[in-house]
């Protein structure tokens, strides 16, 4: 038994509105609005990644960071998306960059 979802299963899921799914990933945009503040995200992500042992794609550039998700395991989504998806929202948030979820 696989913990995987759907696509509508991952949109209904709490703390996930800045994500869009697509191609069986998960992907959202951080406008970041320099590249320091871009590391300090990605750092943040390299911290949550490790602790859930689930590790996304991550695009850093000047002003943004794109993240995308998905388990390969499974070949698409599942919970430890979910959970990456709201920890690194709620890591957004506390460094106060927003989410573009037009942009993902």
């Amino acid at each position: 038994m696989t913990d995987q979802i759907t696509t509508d299963e991952f949109g209904a899921a709490d703390g996930v509105a800045d994500w869009r799914v697509r191609d069986g990933s998960a992907e959202a945009v951080f406008r970041t609005g320099s590249f320091a503040a871009g590391v300090r995200l990605v750092d943040e992500i390299g911290e949550i990644a490790d602790a859930l042992d689930h590790h996304p794609d991550v695009d850093l550039r000047y002003g943004a960071v794109t993240v995308r998700t998905w388990s390969h395991d499974v070949g698409g989504l599942t919970r430890r998306d979910t959970e990456l998806a709201r920890r690194v929202s709620e890591a957004a948030r506390e460094l106060d960059i927003p989410a573009d979820p037009a942009g993902a």
